[in-house]
């Protein structure tokens, strides 16, 4: 499927994270908005196509409007979940934080790859930093029955899934580990950098190529 003609429009989640505006770029892709929590946080998503969790999201916020994200992926809208939720608001996908893994035993793989992910993307790149590996994932997803998935562990755990099968949108979830169009500052080794950036790029293309550019209500 072809790109959108236009940028789709991106919520972003924020429970008042400083920077968010410098690590999520707007540009003919993806326009951002950044969506501030409040108490009563009950976002009008209909404006938008992307719906976007970043690294430390407030998921039980999250879940307190999981019918309204479940609505927004119904008509059709895309998930972007770039860190591990503890809380079920994702239709048919569960996070599993599991730390009884040695780190110095993890490596990550690709799996599948029909989006063309490792075209754009050094998975080598994410699987060190400064020698450290297991360093960018925590736990691991059980993922719904038909999905993708992307990127597993040395113990063939799902770390990276797209889902098309459970909704009528499409979900892109992550286990964990920060991921921007400019990553958060965890490491100063600038493959692992440059990793992260490109694989959040890889994954927004994903969307853009399988997410129509009309509303989303």
């Amino acid at each position: 499927m072809p790109f959108n003609a236009q940028p789709l429009r991106g919520a972003i989640i924020s429970n008042s994270i400083e920077g968010l505006d410098q690590l999520y770029r707007s540009d003919h892709r993806i326009q951002y908005d950044i969506l501030e929590i409040t108490a009563d946080f009950q976002p009008d998503l209909s404006a938008y196509q992307v719906l976007i969790a970043p690294n430390g999201t407030d998921h039980v916020a999250l879940y307190r409007m999981r019918d309204r994200i479940h609505k927004f992926l119904d008509r059709g809208g895309a998930l972007l979940c770039c860190d591990g939720w503890f809380t079920d608001w994702v239709p048919g996908n569960r996070w599993v934080m599991d730390n009884s893994r040695k780190t110095i035993d993890v490596r990550y793989t690709l799996r599948e790859d029909p989006f063309g992910v490792e075209e754009q993307f050094n998975i080598q790149d994410l699987n060190f930093s400064h020698g450290i590996s297991g360093w960018w994932a925590c736990g691991y997803i059980e993922a719904a029955p038909g999905a993708t998935v992307l990127i597993e562990d040395t113990w063939q755990r799902p770390l990276v899934v797209v889902d098309e099968v459970t909704t009528n949108g499409i979900m892109v979830l992550s286990a964990s580990g920060p991921l921007a169009d400019l990553s958060y500052a965890t490491t100063d080794d600038s493959k692992a950098y440059e990793a992260m950036s490109n694989l959040y790029k890889a994954l927004l293309n994903v969307i853009l190529q399988n997410t129509p550019k009309e509303e989303v209500v």
